[in-house]
Formats: C-alpha cells, sequence, structure tokens
C-alpha cells in the first residue's frame, strides 16, 4: 500500500485545504484533481472543450446525475482543469429566494461575486478590470512609445482602445464601458471610494452612491436585459487581459421544480434565452454548465415543461452508461459503487498519509482491506445506497479513523472504533436512505 508517495509534489498547503474540507463533509474548493475517482473519461473530452473555447467558441453541459452522485465534485474538477487553461470560474447556487434563475441580473450579481482566477480566489472584479487597464496602457506604450512622457495623450489613448474594444457591447449596453470610464476617472484622481463604488455597481450590487453613479454618467441598477450586455462586456475583457474565456456554473438548477409555477416557466425561458445566445455567437469564450437531477431533465416539472428546452438538451441514455459520449449536451454521472467507493477512500488516504505524524501506522492499520470494510459498512449504513456514501464516508474515513490512528499510539480502529452515524449529520438524501434501510441497520440517533 501507499504511504503518501503517490502525491509527492503536493504542497503542505493543498494538502490541508483538501483534508480539512473532507474531515468537514464538504466538497473542497481544490485540490479535486487528488483523489477524482472514474472522471478520466470524462477529461479529454472536456479539455478539448477548453481549447476551443480559448479560440473563440463557447460552450455548453449539462451534468445530470441523482443528489450524492458528485455533481458539485465534477464541476469544482472542471472549473480545476478551466484554471489552468487561463479561464476565470464562477459556481453559482440556483436557489428560490437567493439567486432565482429568471432574474438574470441577480445571476450577474453572484457570478461577479464568486469570479476567481488562478491567482485571485474570490471576487476577482476588480483584479481583472485592473489587468485590463494596465494591459491597455502595454499595448499603447508598444505601439506608441513617445506617450510616454505625455500622460495626458496616453490617457487618451487609453480612452479611444477601450471604445474600440467594446464597440460591440456599448452598441446594446453602453453603460458598462461608461461605468469602466468611471472607475478609471476615479482610479486616477485617487477617488478610492467612488472606485470602489463604481466597481460595484460593474459587478450589479444595488445601493451603489448615487454621486459615484453620476461620476461614471450612469444610473439606476442593472435590470434583466442589460445584464446579458454586461456578461458580453466582462468576457471581452477577461480576454483582453489573458483569459481566453469564463466557466459558469450553475448548480443546483434542479430547485426549479419546487417554486411556483409562473415563476418555473420564467427560470426555463431565461435558461432557453442563454442556450440561444450562445448558439447566436453573442458570448465568445463563455463556458456554461448547469447541474440537475435526472428527475429535472426528463421530468413534467422540469425542462420538459419547455419544449424547446427539452429538445436543446435531448440525450440519449438507453443505452449502457460506459457507453455514454463525454461529448454530448448532457453528462451522465452514475454515482458511486461499492468497489469505486472503496477506491476513493484509498485515494484520500494516502493523500492524508503524506503530511501524517505517523505514516507507518496508517500503513499498516488503515490499509486496503480496512478501507473496503468501511466503505462497505457505510453504504450498509445508507440503505446500500453506496452512491450517496462519498460525503459522508469520507468525514468518517478522515476525522474518525485517520486523525485518530495519526494522534494516538494505542489506537486501533478494528478494536476501539465502531461506524455510527447520528441523525444530525445526515443531508435530507441520505437520512431517507437510512431510514429505508433502517430494518437492516442500527442507526444511532443523537
Amino acid at each position: 500500500m501507499s504511504t503518501g508517495a503517490a502525491f509527492p509534489s503536493v504542497s503542505p498547503a493543498r494538502r490541508r485545504e483538501v483534508i480539512d474540507a473532507l474531515r468537514r463533509g464538504t466538497v473542497p474548493q481544490s485540490g479535486l484533481d487528488l483523489f477524482a475517482v472514474g472522471l478520466d473519461r470524462f477529461a479529454p473530452a472536456l479539455d478539448e472543450r477548453i481549447g476551443t473555447i480559448g479560440s473563440g467558441a463557447a460552450a455548453f453541459h449539462a451534468i445530470r446525475g441523482e443528489y450524492g452522485s458528485g455533481k458539485t465534485f465534477f464541476a469544482r474538477w472542471l472549473a480545476e482543469r478551466a484554471k489552468r487553461a487561463g479561464m476565470a470560474t464562477t459556481e453559482i447556487q440556483i436557489s428560490e429566494t437567493e439567486t432565482p434563475l429568471h432574474k438574470l441580473e441577480t445571476v450577474y450579481r453572484r457570478l461577479t461575486e464568486r469570479l476567481t482566477t488562478s491567482t485571485e480566489p474570490a471576487s476577482a472584479l476588480r483584479a481583472v478590470v485592473d489587468a485590463w487597464f494596465y494591459t491597455l496602457e502595454e499595448e499603447i506604450g508598444e505601439a506608441q512609445p513617445e506617450l510616454d512622457e505625455d500622460s495626458d495623450a496616453l490617457e487618451t489613448a487609453v480612452g479611444e482602445l477601450l471604445e474600440e474594444r467594446l464597440r460591440g457591447v456599448a452598441q446594446t449596453t453602453p453603460a458598462f464601458s461608461a461605468a469602466l470610464r468611471g472607475y478609471r476617472q476615479a482610479t486616477l484622481a485617487g477617488d478610492a471610494a467612488t472606485a470602489e463604488a463604481v466597481i460595484a455597481w460593474l459587478g450589479g450590487q444595488k445601493s451603489v452612491a448615487a454621486s459615484a453613479k453620476r461620476l461614471a454618467g450612469v444610473r439606476g441598477d442593472l435590470d434583466h436585459f442589460g445584464a446579458l450586455g454586461f456578461l458580453q462586456g466582462l468576457l471581452t475583457v477577461l480576454k483582453d487581459c489573458g483569459h481566453p474565456g469564463l466557466l459558469v456554473v450553475l448548480d443546483e438548477i434542479e430547485t426549479l421544480q419546487r417554486v411556483r409555477g409562473d415563476v418555473r416557466e420564467k427560470g426555463l425561458n431565461a435558461l432557453r434565452q442563454l442556450l440561444d445566445e450562445i448558439d447566436a455567437g453573442r458570448f465568445p469564450g463563455l463556458f456554461l454548465v448547469i447541474t440537475g437531477t435526472p428527475a429535472f431533465f426528463d421530468g413534467q416539472q422540469g425542462v420538459q415543461r419547455l419544449p424547446p428546452l427539452a429538445q436543446r438538451l435531448a440525450t440519449d441514455f438507453s443505452t449502457d452508461p460506459r457507453f455514454d459520449s463525454p461529448r454530448a449536451v448532457q453528462l451522465r454521472l452514475t454515482g458511486f459503487d461499492v468497489d469505486r467507493l472503496g477506491e476513493l477512500g484509498r485515494s484520500v488516504r494516502d493523500l492524508y498519509t503524506g503530511a501524517a505524524r505517523n505514516p507507518q501506522r496508517i500503513a499498516d492499520l488503515v490499509d486496503d482491506a480496512y478501507v473496503s470494510e468501511l466503505a462497505i459498512s457505510m453504504a450498509g449504513r445508507l440503505g446500500g445506497r453506496a452512491s450517496i456514501a462519498p460525503r459522508l464516508f469520507l468525514r468518517k474515513l478522515v476525522a474518525d479513523v485517520l486523525d485518530r490512528v495519526d494522534e494516538f499510539d494505542d489506537f486501533d480502529p478494528r478494536k476501539h472504533y465502531a461506524l455510527t452515524i447520528s441523525a444530525t449529520e445526515l443531508s435530507d438524501v441520505e437520512r431517507n436512505a437510512a431510514a429505508a434501510g433502517a430494518d437492516e441497520i442500527e442507526l444511532e440517533v443523537e
């Protein structure tokens, strides 16, 4: 068995970030490639898709899977691959109250709040805009080096280049370029408060000071129709400052099934509108990904309620899943069986071992056989549904087993640990699965 040598180049910080997230029972924000199981078959096609984004294309995929099948994990794994190719990424949780899909101005606001790049962990909009203006200055400096000695002439040239780059956006959404000019003026004047306010407005935030909007020459707040123009402008800015595209993940889109009928119709229409705009070539550099359950894609309370959208997303899943094309518009995640759950556990154990105080104890006591036994036991506690077990299984493996083996010299998991599950640590789906198998299992309820 491995003692951590499988991950020799992983930094301590990256290793710790992943292990800490698993200990809490959450999906890590990064490092997912270190223990991704079963995703290799998707990688070549998705990397090819990311490459076309860099050439100015746009793309769309729908990730399909039951609760617990790893849709969020898949989306973040894809985001890491996109970042390695230089793309910016953003992940948005769709919800009825916080981020309703039919309010595209709200979706855009969440997009900018969660915008990340390989160097900016979150809320990267201002850093991206600053990098863009720096790029414009560099281009002008190379083309007209004599302007380096004339700040006014240089600034005029920057303004002209700004207008040229955003000409297509300004035809439909002139407020985007106006806000950028206002931000530039405030920054050069040393007015940090106004600059921050204008960036907030550019990111779709509400309650921005009227004085800042006056300086930028804009008014009101971003609306549903303006949001698409702002997205178009953001893609242009990203491209100019070295990011070939933007991956946008709309997670948990199946929540549309649980809202009022009129709200659901608006949400489905908003999604159809986005796909139409992508097909029309309005958003070069956009890679849109949505995640949802089979019930959302196949049921009458979801995609099937809007035939034009259903036609766009139609994918044949009548064959064996191993023959699913990774280039299809819908990508099916089949979830975990017990063998894959054990494989996942062994990968996490090896990752943990690389930073353990007592790696040899882990090698001796948490061997492959023990990890498989724990995986089988966890699946049994959840009514045999290994597909929904990964989150809780990894949490137990890290927090209850690996930590104790590493910290206590006399702890032996085969002698001193019995798997128990409290009701408070279960999600609704896990709780239902545990209840369904209650005749066969003992569930410790606290």
